[in-house]
């Protein structure tokens, strides 16, 4: 058993990221995925954006049906489709917030 004084937290800082029309969630571990996407997608609207593109892969669909399931219970999204083919097809999401 681990205790408090032999954890040294690697990452004691926040990480920063920046807020672009473009997240990438390839670089999130899976167990953080829900919070940073609701965190992302608030912060992409306060900054006036009004389209955004979450790039999650195509795998097997479980971080698409995540991103989707956030999407679904977001106020301010309006709606979500597919990226085109060139911009990631089924491996992304183009979300459009309501202002």
């Amino acid at each position: 058993m681990q205790n408090d004084d032999d954890y040294r937290d690697p990452f004691p800082e926040p990480v920063v990221i920046e807020i672009t029309d473009i997240f990438d969630l390839h670089t999130i571990p899976p167990r953080e995925v829900k919070p940073v996407v609701e965190e992302y997608l608030r912060e992409a609207r306060r900054k006036g954006f009004r389209v955004v593109r979450i790039v999650h892969g195509k795998g097997i669909g479980v971080q698409r049906e995540i991103v989707r399931s956030i999407l679904a219970r977001t106020s301010f999204v309006e709606d979500w489709t597919d990226a085109p083919p060139d911009a990631g097809g089924q491996g992304a999401t183009i979300v459009r917030f309501s202002m």
